[in-house]
C-alpha cells in the first residue's frame, strides 16, 4: 500500500459535502506568535471554517462544533490543548512555534503546504493513550485530572528521600527509595521520563513507563506494563511540598494519607498525521539521533563502520 493510499481518510465533512470546521488554539503572549496565528488563519479560511480562535488556552471548548483543531506553538501548547478539551477531543494539527516540537513537528510554512490536502482527506488520524490521575484521601476523590504526558510525584524541598509504595491492581509491587516517581503514557516517554533515563515507547503502544528518580537501589529499574492496568501511589513520610504534577502542572501537595491513582482515560488524544512523517524520522530529527559514525564501502560494495 502506498503512503499516499494510507493517508486518505474518510472525514466527516467530505461524507457531508462541507467544509471542515476548525478551531485555531494557542498562546498569543508573544508578538510573534499573535502575528503568525492571523497569518495561518487566513490560509485556514481558504479551505476551512473557522469556528473558534482562541489565543488563551482559557475557553471552554465544550459548546464548540470542531472537525480539527490547529493548535499553535510548541508541545507545551500541545498539552494545554488536549487538557482544554477535556471530554470532546478533537483531532489536533500541530504546528510547531516553539523550540523542540516533538508533537507539534510541522513548521508554519509546512502546514500551508499540506492543509490543503487535510481538508481534502489526505490525513491520518493516530489515537494517542491519556492518562486519569486522581488523588484519594479516606476513599473521597480530592483531585481529578486528564494528562497526557505523565504523573509525576516529587519530593521538593527538603528534598529529603521519599519512600513510595506502588500498587498494581491493588497488589503491593515494590517500595522505592527515590526523589520521585513518573507514570508516563508513550507520548510522554520522551518527556520527563526520557530525561530520567526511563525507555522510548513508540505513540501506539498501549502501556504506561513506571520511572523512578534517582533510586537508591542499583537494581530498581524502569518498568513498562500495560495501560489496561491501575496503578497506585502511597508517599509514607511525604516532605513539607511532596507534590502531584500532571503534565507539568501543580495538583496539590501531598500527604502520608493520599493514594494517587493513575490509570487510562476514557479518551484519547487524536493527533493527525501528513504525508512524509514518521515516528522514527520524528525521533531521529527532533532528539538528534544522528551519530558521527564514519563509513566506508567494502569490497562488495557494502557499508562497513570505520572506527
Amino acid at each position: 500500500m502506498s503512503d499516499q493510499e494510507q493517508l486518505q481518510t474518510q472525514a466527516d465533512w467530505l461524507a457531508e459535502s462541507r467544509r471542515p470546521r476548525v478551531l485555531i488554539l494557542g498562546i498569543g503572549d508573544r508578538t510573534e506568535v499573535t502575528q503568525e496565528a492571523n497569518r495561518l488563519r487566513a490560509v485556514v479560511e481558504q479551505h476551512a471554517d473557522v469556528v473558534g480562535f482562541h489565543l488563551g488556552f482559557t475557553q471552554d471548548l465544550s459548546e464548540f462544533n470542531a472537525d480539527l483543531a490547529v493548535v499553535l506553538g510548541g508541545d507545551g501548547s500541545i498539552l494545554r490543548a488536549a487538557k482544554q478539551m477535556g471530554a470532546k477531543q478533537v483531532p489536533a494539527i500541530g504546528v510547531n512555534l516553539g523550540k523542540l516540537g516533538f508533537l507539534a513537528d510541522l513548521l508554519p510554512n509546512d502546514f500551508v503546504d499540506c492543509f490543503a490536502g487535510i481538508c481534502a482527506g489526505r490525513f491520518r488520524v493516530v489515537d494517542h493513550l491519556m492518562l486519569r490521575c486522581q488523588v484519594l484521601r479516606g476513599g473521597e476523590v480530592l483531585h481529578d485530572e486528564l494528562g497526557l504526558n505523565e504523573t509525576a510525584i516529587l519530593a521538593g524541598p527538603p528534598f529529603s528521600m521519599l519512600y513510595i509504595d506502588l500498587y498494581v491492581d491493588a497488589d503491593l509491587a515494590t517500595t522505592y527509595s527515590c526523589d520521585g516517581l513518573i507514570i508516563s503514557t508513550p507520548v510522554g516517554s520522551t518527556a520527563h521520563n526520557l530525561s530520567a533515563g526511563g525507555p522510548i515507547l513508540r505513540k501506539s503502544v498501549e502501556a504506561f513507563v513506571i520511572s523512578p528518580l534517582s533510586p537508591h537501589t542499583l537494581t530498581v529499574r524502569p518498568v513498562v506494563d500495560s495501560a489496561e492496568r491501575v496503578y497506585e501511589v502511597v508517599v509514607w513520610q511525604p516532605n513539607e511540598t511532596t507534590s502531584v504534577v500532571v503534565d507539568g502542572r501543580t495538583i496539590c501537595c501531598l500527604t502520608s494519607e493520599d493514594r494517587v491513582r493513575v490509570e487510562r482515560a476514557a479518551q484519547t488524544f487524536q493527533l493527525v498525521e501528513v504525508q512524509g512523517r514518521s515516528y522514527y524520522r520524528t525521533l531521529r530529527e527532533k532528539l538528534g539521533w544522528g551519530g558521527n559514525i564514519s563509513h566506508r564501502e567494502g569490497p562488495s560494495g557494502s557499508q562497513d563502520n570505520q572506527e
